[in-house]
């Protein structure tokens, strides 16, 4: 049971700013009834210039939250987009791997860059939620949905299994105070969807945000980027992907089929899709290019017999999921399920 949790800002600072305090003040109430203490991390809370400028003190922040044993869960405050920055503060002199404890890392987005930093020095993660996007939902709760599997994490310390959910959510239009309380429309959702392929198949799942994945090899948001992750080796290689079925979500920003196509074409250069036993796409945020991307996966990755479903309550559309990586898993499209070992 997790009692303990750190909150830390890996990317973006903004749960330090003035703006957001009534959402923060929110998922704290939310957490504190689930009869958790919370600890925000020395610098998460500095705001989101101070935060950007220090990519060194979040790294302490995270390395910190390993080592204290007191803290069980590690929870991040939101995602941003230059997390990659955490790389030499972590990995230079081994400063993560020093560090790494069997502790609860829940966040997405461009967290997945720290997913695939705790993968390399061998820690099990878990993929779909985080503070302000989901714990401070400025409805009168959290989404059932999303409740649902939070719940599970922190009173067993692990998710058993992942079914659709019947319903989603369109993106918040603003998220000034006069939006507390105020539910967002249910709208009706259909389940997973098998693009191809065997409806049953199995690996541990690893991967997360596409368009995070782009600026892996993509220098346009960050000229150096490519050349950070390709130094510390953070993608993990063909062999690593052996066997492991690779997650794939969209972000808020909404990905053109265009983009979307050249990330699936930098992954396919990579081997990886030679090498994995499935694929699960989460569905994207408002339904946006839903049709466009489900075509794109096909043909893009262009090998039929490997398993593709579609439409998972993951990443960026609402209500989210929590789903374990580094754990034995089992897709199971026809039954709408995807179980974990014990």
């Amino acid at each position: 049971m997790i009692r303990n949790v750190a909150i830390v800002s890996l990317s973006s600072g903004i749960a330090g700013e003035k703006s957001v305090q009534f959402e923060v003040e929110i998922g704290l109430r939310r957490l504190k009834e689930y009869g958790l203490k919370v600890r925000f991390m020395p610098h998460a809370l500095m705001g989101e210039e101070y935060v950007k400028a220090h990519p060194e003190k979040r790294a302490e922040d995270l390395l910190q939250a390993f080592r204290d044993p007191e803290i069980d869960m590690i929870l991040c405050a939101a995602g941003g987009d230059d997390t990659y920055r955490l790389l030499p503060y972590l990995f230079d002199h081994q400063e993560l791997a020093k560090a790494a404890a069997d502790k609860v890392f829940l966040g997405f987005s461009d967290t997945t860059v720290n997913h695939l930093m705790l993968h390399k020095v061998g820690l099990r993660t878990f993929y779909g939620q985080a503070f302000l996007a989901d714990i401070c939902e400025l409805g009168p709760d959290m989404h059932p949905y999303t409740r649902k599997y939070f719940e599970e994490l922190i009173t067993t310390g692990r998710i058993r299994e992942i079914t659709p959910s019947d319903v989603w959510y369109a993106e918040r239009e603003s998220f000034s105070p006069d939006q507390i309380g105020k539910q967002l429309p249910a709208r009706p959702d259909h389940g997973f969807e098998l693009l191809q392929g065997p409806p049953v198949f199995s690996g541990k799942i690893l991967g997360g945000c596409i368009d995070t994945m782009y600026d892996f090899f993509n220098g346009d948001r960050y000229a150096d980027m490519p050349e950070m992750c390709r130094k510390y080796r953070l993608f993990p290689d063909e062999k690593d992907w052996k066997g492991r079925i690779l997650l794939l979500e969209s972000s808020e920003e909404k990905p053109t089929p265009e983009q979307y196509r050249q990330a699936l074409e930098y992954l396919k250069e990579t081997g990886v899709f030679e090498a994995v036993s499935g694929v699960l796409a989460g569905k994207p945020m408002d339904g946006t290019y839903a049709q466009e991307y489900r075509q794109l996966l096909v043909e893009t990755i262009a090998k039929p017999d490997l398993p593709i479903v579609f439409n998972l309550n993951i990443g960026h559309a609402m209500p989210r999921c929590i789903m374990p990586f580094g754990v034995d898993a089992v897709v199971d499209a026809e039954r709408q399920t995807i179980r974990f070992a014990d």
